[in-house]
């Protein structure tokens, strides 16, 4: 590994330039932009102010990967797709590993703009400030907008004059007369600018090297210092990097995963890459772990694109039986999404007889509750799929014979039901069988039902004992107490807002409700119970309700 150093004003350059050695670029598998305006900012502040850069990560090679260009003109609604470069090649180039998100700020604000405005300085500021505070004022801007002292920032980095000749630039670029201390921070700016950005190698990065050192750095080798490097940002397992062998070799991949994740996921899901590729995988009979190898096979990636629509499709038909019959319709609630993959395998082999499946909801509700698919699942779905081929049947007794074989436990006790509570990634998936009337997609992503305390904590952590050993009051009823699922409901923003139920005890939340309102949300009809002083007896009460109302799946 090699390390090397180059001024800023020389790698913006390097960017998207084949003529230079190749050119720098980003691979397929690189995330899109997330920089905010202010992040691209303050970064500029940070280098003016000479604080450190963290090392940037290159990869030096002729492999045959996908790339894309970086965006000199940056608005939210492009595309990726529209950066690709298509003609793909094994010439030399420098693709970024890790650095992506400050190569990518560096090559707006001195090359392009960020929706349309462009980045300028406050050739003024400067003054000494805390160090988390901002010195150096840069703004996007539009152009006509723009009044001395905010001075076009790239004009001042590209501009081949000296220092003397940019000062004097800009001094009469000023619509008044400066005084002496604003000409002398001028100079002192400039002289600055110059220095940081154009003279001092600022930049540093490592360059792996599989040009003279192939052997050092193989695409296996990469892959693992790829996700390694990219472990404290946006992480990019290594179903990413098996995706870019994937486009390498099929030019639609990304546009058509792209679709297909904007489908499943339009009604609040997150079904994502990782989930497609091992699916693939599966329905192809590689296996459910996916590897490097598999992806280097032409004859895999031959068959995930000739039979993509025919995946695309059994994905999206299991996708729209989840929404419609279970009522699992939120990512909330999907607390796994891998126990799909042997019930898209069987409608994707058998789709003949996927009208007629019996108790498709039993075992996606078992498996979710339970965890079957949770940890490292790749041995439980081949273990599904391998009893659904020899069978040619999705016989739910069958299958969940597999999964007990897999080392699994599926029972559902009355203690897996109740021990849940208010930050159990469960209860989500309860509740959305519990209250199948309520809307978990509104219009307004705040407007979504929110889980309450029918006791509210506050009242709960008022009621005290006295500790016989101490002799000190101690609470009553602790946290787990208090979060316990019979202590929970499921309420609109709109109750649970301003005027709404706030802290009221249920004895005067629930005094006008009606017999409808009770029963929905499992309330015991005796009032005395809703009285703090009546909590425990409240709970009992309404555990019972919850274990009735949930008995089928208890067994």
């Amino acid at each position: 590994m090699k390390n090397q150093k180059e001024t800023i004003r020389k790698m913006v350059n390097y960017l998207n330039n084949e003529e230079a050695d190749g050119g720098f670029w980003l691979p397929n598998i690189q995330r899109p932009f997330v920089w905010k305006e202010e992040q691209i900012e303050r970064l500029f502040d940070s280098i003016l102010r000479e604080y450190p850069i963290s090392t940037l990560l290159v990869w030096k090679t002729k492999s045959n990967l996908k790339r894309r260009q970086f965006m000199r003109d940056y608005k939210k609604k492009l595309k990726l797709t529209d950066f690709y470069v298509l003609q793909e090649d094994h010439k030399v180039k420098q693709l970024v590993l890790d650095g992506q998100q400050r190569l990518q700020s560096l090559y707006i604000g001195l090359k392009g703009s960020y929706e349309g405005k462009e980045l300028y300085l406050n050739i003024l500021s400067g003054d000494l400030t805390k160090p988390d505070d901002i010195r150096y004022q840069f703004k996007f801007l539009n152009q006509k907008n723009v009044e001395f002292p905010w001075i076009k920032f790239k004009n001042i980095v590209f501009n081949r004059g000296d220092s003397y000749d940019i000062t004097e630039e800009v001094i009469e670029a000023a619509d008044y007369e400066l005084s002496k201390d604003e000409t002398k921070k001028i100079s002192k700016n400039i002289s600055n600018i110059l220095k940081v950005f154009t003279s001092d190698e600022t930049l540093i990065y490592q360059e792996l090297d599989s040009i003279d050192n192939p052997e050092a750095y193989t695409e296996d080798d990469v892959v693992e210092i790829f996700i390694r490097a990219n472990s404290g940002g946006t992480v990019l397992g290594k179903s990413d990097l098996l995706f870019s062998l994937l486009s390498s070799s099929w030019e639609e991949a990304d546009e058509n995963m792209e679709e297909l994740l904007e489908e499943l996921n339009n009604t609040g899901y997150k079904f994502n890459r990782d989930f497609v590729l091992k699916t693939c995988l599966t329905l192809l009979n590689k296996g459910a772990a996916y590897s490097v190898p598999k992806f280097r096979e032409e004859s895999t990636r031959e068959n995930i694109s000739e039979k993509w629509d025919d995946i695309a499709n059994a994905i999206n038909d299991v996708r729209d039986f989840l929404y419609g019959k279970t009522y699992l319709r939120s990512d909330k609630a999907l607390t796994s999404y891998l126990g799909l993959i042997p019930i898209i395998y069987f409608r994707y082999h058998f789709k003949d007889k996927w009208s007629s499946v019996k108790r498709l909801d039993e075992y996606i509700l078992k498996t979710l509750l339970t965890g079957s698919f949770s940890g490292s699942p790749d041995n439980v779905i081949d273990r599904c799929v391998d009893t659904i081929r020899k069978t040619k049947e999705f016989n739910v007794e069958d299958i969940f014979e597999a999964i007990r074989r897999s080392g699994r436990n599926l029972q559902v006790s009355e203690d897996t039901i109740l021990d849940l509570h208010y930050d159990s990634k469960n209860i989500h998936l309860i509740f959305n069988l519990w209250y199948k009337g309520f809307a978990y997609h509104p219009a307004f992503q705040n407007n979504k039902p929110q889980i309450d305390h029918i006791f509210p904590q506050s009242e709960l952590q008022k009621v005290k004992e006295v500790n016989p050993q101490s002799g000190r009051e101690v609470l009553s009823y602790k946290k787990k107490d208090r979060d316990q699922i019979a202590n929970c409901m499921l309420l609109t923003q709109q109750e649970n807002g301003a005027g709404g139920k706030s802290n009221q005890l249920p004895e005067i939340w629930f005094a006008d409700k009606s017999e409808e309102y009770l029963d929905m949300h499992l309330i015991p009809r005796d009032k005395e119970l809703w009285k703090v002083e009546n909590y425990e007896q409240f709970i009992e009460e309404r555990k019972k309700l919850i274990i009735n109302r949930f008995n089928v799946l208890i067994y």
